[in-house]
């Protein structure tokens, strides 16, 4: 990822919702202006979750989501339908296409974003074939309690219509959060503590660290970047301590025991609980670690679906330093990418890893699902905090 692009997890995500052959992929196609989807008038071309990243004028980066139709059948059908549901877990705004004969289909879809909080804007497609779109139109508003956008999508009719309507609809504090929130302003000195181990790509930097250099040059810091052995010959090369440490949690404690006394200390984990889920319940969450058990239960949940390495902080050190606390009996499970169970009542703790690869909605939604259960959940820089006993001592 160069500096300069928006990573998917950070764009709007806009899903595409709607029965088979109602004309999702040929709008996408038409809000995108490249042919992105694969269209046919065979209902059921869609089988996956397709996406697309564009820059919308007046709006900024989008990630657009085309889904299977939600009126797919058999057994293959029911696969496609529970994917098309896991879109909603990071939907930001849906649009939802509706289609001639009864709504039942489309209320219950309707239904299930509203308990989500999800903004929903009503289509009605292809109205170059339609012979009476105005019935059509008020039969949906009268059923679905919203009057629907009149659009061609092979026309390219209607298409500024649903950008306006994105843009009433776009969530009051969307991107307004922060990767460092008010802990820097300009010309504060930043320290950033970086091992470059097998963690770190050869010749790159993890993702977290280039969104929060990025940040932090766009606030106009004054950043300075070092590896953990060489954190004591750069504090004595600066003329001041830096208004803030943030480092790698896994080298958390070794970089308190060496930080000038005023110098605030976090790590780019810690930051991208806040960013991108509730750093107060994961705060909350982590107190549980001292009430684990050998008998316990652990949900470790990691992002991204990497091969394992043979030091990975999230299967082999994070494991360790749990099970030498709570004992070697402790059972932890693993999860990566978007398996993520839906009954959490096994776990006695959950612990996420940074979800730089997740947008905010997905993240808050798995919290959410994990607090209706009453199971505490932490992420990775604040349980090695806790662990490290300097959870009190760190800025988040």
């Amino acid at each position: 990822m160069s500096l300069n692009n928006t990573p998917t997890a950070n764009r709007l995500h806009i899903a595409l919702f709607g029965k088979r052959n109602s004309g999702k992929s040929s709008l996408i196609n038409a809000l995108t202006g490249q042919d992105t989807a694969l269209v046919s008038d065979i209902p059921g071309t869609t089988t996956d979750p397709v996406s697309k990243a564009m820059e919308m004028q007046g709006i900024g980066p989008c990630l657009f989501i085309d889904t299977p139709g939600f009126d797919d059948e058999g057994v293959l059908g029911e696969m496609r339908i529970a994917r098309t549901l896991k879109a909603i877990e990071r939907t930001d705004i849906a649009l939802l296409l509706c289609e001639d004969g009864d709504c039942e289909d489309e209320k219950q879809w309707i239904k299930q974003l509203n308990e989500r909080n999800i903004p929903v804007i009503l289509i009605l497609n292809k109205a170059d074939l339609r012979k009476d779109t105005a019935s059509a139109e008020n039969r949906i508003k009268k059923e679905c309690g919203q009057k629907p956008l009149i659009i061609s999508a092979k026309e390219q009719t209607g298409i500024e219509k649903i950008r306006q309507a994105i843009l009433e609809k776009l969530p009051a504090d969307f991107g307004q959060q922060t990767i460092t929130g008010d802990w820097v302003k300009e010309g504060d000195l930043v320290l950033l503590v970086m091992p470059q181990d097998i963690q770190a790509p050869k010749g790159r930097l993890i993702l977290p660290q280039v969104q929060t250099l990025r940040e932090l040059l766009d606030k106009k810091c004054l950043v300075m970047s070092c590896t953990t052995d060489q954190m004591t010959a750069t504090l004595q090369a600066l003329s001041y301590p830096p208004k803030l440490i943030i480092t790698d949690s896994q080298v958390f404690h070794t970089v308190y025991e060496q930080k000038p006394a005023e110098s605030l200390l976090t790590s780019f984990s810690v930051l991208m609980a806040g960013y991108k889920g509730d750093i107060h319940y994961y705060i909350e969450g982590a107190s549980a670690i001292d009430r684990l058990t050998p008998q316990s239960r652990v949900l470790i949940a990691e992002a991204c679906t990497h091969a394992p390495l043979s030091e990975d902080i999230g299967r082999v050190k994070l494991p360790r330093m749990l099970r030498k606390k709570a004992g070697e009996a402790l059972q932890i499970d693993i999860v990566a990418g978007t398996d993520f169970p839906e009954d959490l009542t096994a776990y006695d703790l959950i612990i996420h890893c940074g979800a730089c690869m997740f947008n905010r909605k997905y993240v808050v939604s798995r919290i959410d699902n994990a607090r209706s259960q009453q199971v505490p959940m932490t992420n990775y820089g604040v349980a090695i905090a806790h662990l490290s006993g300097i959870l009190d001592k760190i800025a988040y």
